[in-house]
């Protein structure tokens, strides 16, 4: 007889709002060259991103649905949802490589200027599929070939993938499952294990260390679905603890910004180590920690005031859409960066500032924009019921 299986969670407003924020973090992050991306956003005073924290949430919501499942439907039932899912997000992959690529090809062909057209395509990584496209193409395919903008869906996919082996093991084994994810991430960081690049392009997420963000927040999920938080059982003086040593670590991590800087007098020894995120190093996997665990501490102290602003509610609603909003943004980012690039802020009839501003507004509208129509377009859809509450049929467990 299966185990009694536990209401569905709610949507909570206040995690839609915080990936409403990432959304707008990772956008600006995106918009090379911008002001804004580059000094006002937390991965330019911090060692770590909304990358991380975007990882994080999406095991944890994802490890939270298999579990309910698993217990409702059984291990094989969650683990084919599971499958479909990953092959909905890999076909996502590929329509963006595709579009994103035919996008470059025509602003580098718009120069006019073929060592120009050539120089836009080997600065983003996409003169491969010129000049091998058969190859190229497979290499999309397989994930392995990741020009610039195209790291981020594979990890997830990969990830995804790998969670109902490691789901299967918590309930097996507990939380000692936990060690898993960590002996491989300490084994990128002891031997440099990373999947090859194909193309002459890199790996952006390796996907080795990255699962272990990813699988954490999947045990988180499970854990809270069956009734426990992250501490439960300990004691009060141990939260107290965590949040000093959070609050310790992202306090160093400006100081080892403002060092990169030159704003602090020293330089910190093998600057790489501190800042490597692409194998997530383990002063990155520290601080998207201590990120999270603030986060999980203040959130639910904020006041219902802040989460029912009209600023909470938008971000709210690009939360709500992330996927689509981050693979629209990764166009209107490319767009942002590309004017700054080719006017060159002096060559426009305001300064370069207000440019950088008004671009970035403009494309945080659009995406706000976009949110609202598919909220609008979701009303219309067919309702399914799903724990006590309805949900729109695209979107249930």
């Amino acid at each position: 007889m299966r185990d009694a299986v536990p209401p569905a969670p709610g949507r909570d407003s206040r995690l839609d709002a915080l990936r409403g924020l990432l959304q707008v973090i990772i956008f600006a992050s995106h918009s090379h060259g911008s002001f804004i991306g580059a000094w006002l956003i937390p991965a330019a005073w911090g060692l770590s991103d909304s990358s991380e924290q975007f990882v994080f949430l999406s095991g944890l919501a994802l490890g939270s649905v298999f579990a309910r499942k698993r217990l409702r439907d059984g291990f094989g039932a969650a683990s084919r949802d599971l499958g479909q899912r990953a092959v909905r997000l890999w076909r996502t992959h590929l329509v963006v490589f595709g579009l994103f690529a035919l996008m470059v090809l025509g602003v580098s062909l718009a120069t006019g200027d073929r060592g120009e057209f050539r120089g836009e395509l080997m600065r983003l990584g996409f003169g491969h599929l010129v000049t091998a496209p058969w190859h190229s193409l497979l290499g999309a395919a397989v994930m392995l070939y990741q020009p610039e903008f195209m790291g981020i869906l594979p990890v997830f996919v990969w990830c995804m993938l790998l969670l109902p082996g490691f789901m299967w093991l918590l309930g097996r084994a507990g939380d000692w499952a936990l060690l898993v994810p960590i002996g491989l991430w300490a084994a990128v960081q002891a031997w440099g294990w990373a999947p090859l690049g194909l193309g002459g392009s890199h790996i952006a997420f390796n996907p080795f260390a990255w699962q272990v963000l990813f699988l954490g927040g999947a045990w988180l999920g499970r854990r809270m679905l069956l009734g426990g938080g992250p501490l439960a059982g300990a004691s009060p003086r141990l939260a107290a603890w965590l949040t000093a040593g959070s609050l310790a670590v992202i306090g160093f991590g400006v100081v080892v910004m403002l060092r990169h800087y030159g704003f602090l007098p020293g330089a910190l020894p093998d600057d790489g180590f501190w800042r490597d995120k692409v194998n997530l190093g383990l002063p990155v996997l520290l601080h998207s920690f201590a990120c999270a665990w603030l986060a999980v501490r203040l959130l639910p102290a904020a006041g219902a005031a802040i989460w029912q602003a009209g600023w909470s509610r938008a971000l709210g609603r690009i939360g709500r859409h992330s996927l689509t909003v981050f693979c629209v943004g990764l166009f209107l980012a490319y767009g942002v960066a590309t004017l700054i690039r080719v006017t060159g802020g002096a060559r426009v009839p305001v300064e370069p500032f207000l440019l950088d501003i008004g671009l970035f507004g403009l494309g945080v509208g659009l995406l706000y924009a976009l949110a609202v129509w598919l909220d609008r377009s979701a009303r219309g859809r067919p309702m399914v019921r799903l724990g006590r509450g309805k949900v729109p049929a695209m979107v249930r467990e």
